[in-house]
């Protein structure tokens, strides 16, 4: 499998179950149209922008150092921290 998308699944995947509560992320009620998080709600927890952080789901972003990806967004919950280790 294509590290991009190895990479691309397992934010995914980890996205959907974090819940803004989980997070710390402020919740604005009403209905949510995705499971968990919402891109952008991960990307300013892990201080990358919003398409940055939007091509490495997609598995558009190459060249991608494991130290300038994964750890951010894993900081944004044990949860993520969790998962990958």
């Amino acid at each position: 499998m294509d590290r991009a998308l190895q990479l691309s699944e397992f934010l995914k995947s980890r996205r959907a179950r974090l819940q803004p509560d989980d997070a710390g992320a402020v919740d604005f009620g009403g209905r949510r149209r995705v499971p968990g998080l919402r891109r952008e709600e991960l990307a300013l927890l892990a201080g990358v922008s919003v398409d940055y952080y939007t091509r490495l789901e997609q598995g558009r972003a190459r060249n991608v150092s494991p130290a300038s990806s994964t750890p951010s967004p894993a900081r944004c919950s044990s949860t993520l921290m969790n998962e990958h280790t």
